[in-house]
């Protein structure tokens, strides 16, 4: 199996940037939504300016408005949008490509799937583990980016069981709510490389 594709979400300092740069992680999730982790375009921008060519920087939101989405897409400028797929048919028509939409257990799923999905819980942030039975047979049709609930103590056990394209954590490696503990980011990424080798 290729190495499981890393994204860690809601960063809020440069420290933890740093160290999930260091750990060559493959993306960075910054928050525009109700959340401990929310940041304003300007303080995203500051913090996405090292990171920018050394991973994706991905924009997530939840429910967002039109005239929210076109503010990030020209003022963040992100690799990435992160929103909900259901969310797609009250916007304007987006680009594909810089796209990560989200799915949530027990949604209907797509007639057709996207290239890649995120697969939530149904609600994000909260540490919830997915469901990942439901998880592994979607992880057939699309690549599949699991969520929900994953720490540096589970993500093995998720890997095995889903079978994954990537994983996404956030409240999984925080000292407090909003605040990332950066030994915990590289646990983390230890426990996935070592799942990816065994897998």
């Amino acid at each position: 199996m290729k190495t499981v594709w890393i994204k860690v979400c809601g960063l809020t300092d440069a420290t933890a940037i740093s160290v999930a740069l260091e750990q060559q992680v493959d993306a960075i999730g910054f928050v525009f939504a109700p959340s401990p982790r929310e940041l304003s375009i300007d303080q995203a921008q500051r913090l996405a300016e090292p990171v920018r060519g050394q991973a994706l920087c991905v924009a997530v939101t939840l429910h967002p408005s039109a005239a929210l989405v076109t503010t990030l897409l020209q003022e963040f400028q992100p690799d990435l949008l992160q929103l909900d797929w259901a969310d797609l048919a009250s916007l304007p028509p987006l680009d594909p490509a810089r796209i990560l939409p989200v799915v949530r257990q027990q949604q209907l799923a797509p007639t057709h799937w996207p290239a890649r999905i995120l697969f939530e819980g149904p609600r994000s942030g909260a540490g919830v583990t997915a469901d990942w039975h439901q998880a592994a047979e979607v992880a057939v049709a699309t690549e599949l980016v699991l969520a929900g609930g994953l720490s540096p103590d589970n993500v093995e056990a998720a890997i095995r069981a889903v079978r994954p394209f990537g994983v996404d954590v956030s409240s999984g490696v925080e000292a407090s709510p909003g605040r990332k503990a950066p030994q915990k980011i590289i646990e983390f990424v230890e426990a996935v490389r070592r799942a990816s080798a065994g897998v």
